[in-house]
């Protein structure tokens, strides 16, 4: 089993004409949604600066647990477990009681699109500038579908979203308790 992710991003987009391009080229509109998820760190919150946290995501009426380890910012430099719960607030109560810590809920709205085996997310998160990524199963598909779309391989970012809410737009979400559309801190 590979869990190995294959992804990028590129920033700043304009969504409506990202959207526009997904339909005119016959891509598959999964719909958009909110996301609300819970990051959890070890006790200690070692894991906070490792990089590496569990995520709790409810979208809709579905609820996945996942592990994920940032281990280097490359196209394919994170890796994760993934698997679906039935209950969100069960499962943080679990983990909570074995000692792991649900440090920061956030939430952020994703519109996702289908096309030639390439998952498109385009994310909007609070206070930051819409952006999209791609993900597939190799480095050239991503190359591929960007191109299709009109971006340049050049300007695609390789970093998770913790590192760009935080280095980009210089928002401390890693310290964070809330990051929500209507709760910040």
């Amino acid at each position: 089993m590979d869990n190995q992710e294959i992804e990028c991003r590129f920033l700043e987009i304009d969504k409506d004409a990202l959207i526009k391009k997904l339909h005119a080229l016959g891509a598959t509109d999964r719909g958009e949604a909110v996301l609300r998820e819970t990051i959890i760190y070890d006790p200690e919150l070692k894991w906070r600066d490792e990089q590496r946290f569990l995520r709790l995501r409810t979208i809709g009426d579905k609820t996945v647990l996942t592990y994920k380890e940032h281990r280097e910012h490359t196209v394919d430099g994170t890796y994760e477990i993934e698997f679906g719960v039935d209950d969100h607030a069960k499962a943080e109560l679990l983990l909570e009681k074995i000692g792991m810590q649900p440090f920061r809920h956030q939430e952020k709205k994703r519109h996702s699109f289908e096309l030639d085996g390439v998952t498109f997310d385009i994310d909007t998160w609070p206070r930051i500038p819409a952006y999209v990524e791609l993900e597939g199963t190799s480095e050239e598909m991503l190359k591929a579908a960007a191109k299709a779309v009109g971006y340049d391989w050049a300007d695609a970012d390789f970093h998770n979203a913790r590192w760009v809410i935080e280095n980009k737009y210089h928002i401390p979400v890693g310290t964070l308790r809330w990051f929500m559309f209507d709760r910040y801190e």
